[in-house]
C-alpha cells in the first residue's frame, strides 16, 4: 500500500487526482492541504470530491498532512511546491510534481533539494504529451535546420503562467533535437515591424480563453510542406492517469529528479 498526500487538493487538478487515486486499490490517501485561509480548510476530502466522507480533513500545514505519507503529490504554485519539497527533503518523502512556472533559480533549488529524495517532475503528466515530447525531439533531429519550428499552446483563462510548462518543454525538446540552446533561440512575442524570421529561432505563441483544458501544436514548416504534431486534452483525467503511474513508480527509487520519460520507459 502506498500512502499519499495531495497538496492543493481543492484545485481543478487536485480534485481530479484525488478522485483517480482514491479508486486505486494499492493507494491510500492519508493527507491533503490547501493554502492558509482557504474556505475548504477542515473539510473532508471525500465530501469535496463528491465521493462521500473519507475521514481525511484538509489542512493548511504540510507537516501535519504528510506525516504518514510515502509520496507527496503537488500541483500547486512554485513557492508552495518548494516549501513542500523542503519538507520532503528533510523527511525522506518521495514527490510527484506537476507545478509549472518555476524560475531558473527555483528549478535549481528543487534539484538541490531532490538530492535527498526521489522526485518525478514533469510539466505535463499526460502519457500522450510525454510521447509528443520524444516525437518532437526526434522530428527536429531528422528535419534539421531546413524546417522552422513554431509552438502554439492554448489553455483556460484562469491559467496564471505563460507559455505553459508543456509548451516550454516542447520547445526544449525541439532545441535538443536541433542542437540549439533553447534559452537563446526561444521567441515569445512578435509585434510590429519585426523583420524577417531568424532561421534559428523557435516561436512560442500563447492563447488564453474560456475553459480550454490544454492544446499544444508543434509546427515544422519547410519549403512547400508543413508537419504538425497536435495534442488536445479533453479532460484532466489524462494528466491524473499519468500521476497515478508516477505515484506507483517513484517509491523506492534513488534520490534525484526523474521525468515521465523514465516512468513510461520511453
Amino acid at each position: 500500500m502506498i500512502n499519499v498526500s495531495i497538496m492543493g487538493v481543492a484545485g481543478r487538478m487536485g480534485q481530479t487526482i484525488l478522485r483517480l487515486l482514491n479508486n486505486e486499490n494499492d493507494v491510500h490517501i492519508v493527507g491533503a492541504t490547501e493554502i492558509v485561509s482557504h474556505p475548504e480548510i477542515g473539510s473532508d476530502i471525500g465530501i469535496l470530491s463528491g465521493q462521500g466522507e473519507l475521514g481525511i480533513s484538509i489542512s493548511d500545514n504540510v507537516e501535519d498532512a504528510c506525516v504518514n505519507a510515502d509520496v507527496i503529490v503537488d500541483f500547486t504554485a512554485p513557492a508552495s511546491t518548494l516549501v513542500n519539497a523542503r519538507h520532503a527533503s528533510s523527511n525522506g518523502k518521495a514527490m510527484v510534481i506537476g507545478t509549472t512556472g518555476f524560475t531558473a533559480d527555483e528549478k535549481k533549488e528543487l534539484a538541490d533539494l531532490a538530492t535527498n529524495f526521489p522526485c518525478v517532475f514533469s510539466p505535463n503528466m499526460s502519457i500522450g504529451v510525454n510521447v509528443m515530447f520524444e516525437a518532437t525531439r526526434m522530428l527536429a533531429e531528422i528535419l534539421g535546420d531546413d524546417y522552422d519550428v513554431e509552438i502554439i499552446e492554448a489553455h483556460h483563462k484562469h491559467k496564471v503562467d505563460a507559455p505553459s510548462g508543456t509548451a516550454l518543454r516542447l520547445g526544449e525538446a525541439a532545441a535538443e533535437g536541433l542542437g540549439r540552446d533553447f534559452n537563446k533561440v526561444a521567441r515569445y512575442e512578435r509585434h510590429g515591424a519585426i523583420g524577417e524570421r531568424n532561421e534559428k529561432e523557435i516561436g512560442m505563441q500563447t492563447i488564453r480563453a474560456g475553459d480550454i483544458v490544454g492544446e499544444h501544436t508543434v509546427m515544422f514548416c519547410g519549403a512547400g510542406e508543413r508537419i504538425e504534431l497536435t495534442h488536445r486534452a479533453m479532460s484532466r483525467d489524462n494528466f491524473a492517469k499519468g500521476v497515478v503511474r508516477a505515484v506507483k513508480w517513484v517509491p523506492g527509487k534513488a534520490a534525484g529528479i526523474y521525468t515521465m520519460k523514465e516512468v513510461l520507459g520511453i
